[in-house]
């Protein structure tokens, strides 16, 4: 399957962590790569990214920083994927079928989409539906079951010090 870029997991970690920003504060970008042990340099590139696709705002000035542009619920899977992936198709058909030495030349003969192709878009729109079908509330309720207290309670703490 398709690999994607690491982009998209630190994008969904950061959603989740501004998921739980209370309304109205935001976390400077900074902090955010300072919770992922990751270059901010890196982040603000793809928070720039959220930004532009409406996933996030951008609070601009010395007390600035991000947050959610919409309920966790309206922020599926695919919109974080192709807000930091692009929206272009995982399966490209270049059609060397037709590059075989005394192949077909007679256009009629290719007229038809390649069956691999077909395939290959058919299981794309399932993974997208299924993408479509999660949304970072999803994620949020997953976290409340699954993140340790002990992790939970650092990252709190963070979060705590960090937000404006």
């Amino acid at each position: 399957m398709r690999r994607l870029g690491d982009g998209v997991e630190a994008a969904l970690h950061c959603l989740l962590v501004l998921a739980g920003l209370e309304e109205g504060r935001v976390l400077p970008g900074k902090a955010l790569a300072e919770i992922h042990g990751i270059s901010e340099s890196y982040l603000l590139k793809h928070l720039r990214e959220l930004t532009a696709a409406g996933l996030i705002e951008a609070v601009a000035g010395p007390r600035g920083g991000y947050r959610l542009a919409r309920e966790p619920v309206a922020v599926s899977l695919l919109d974080v994927v192709e807000a930091i992936d692009g929206r272009e198709p995982t399966f490209v058909c270049r059609e060397i079928r037709r590059n075989c030495p005394g192949k077909s030349q007679d256009p009629a003969v290719w007229r038809q989409d390649c069956f691999i192709k077909t395939r290959m878009m058919a299981a794309e729109r399932v993974w997208r539906d299924a993408l479509r079908a999660q949304t970072l509330a999803d994620l949020v309720a997953d976290g409340e079951r699954l993140i340790d207290p002990e992790n939970r309670r650092i990252v709190a703490g963070h979060v705590e010090k960090a937000q404006r």
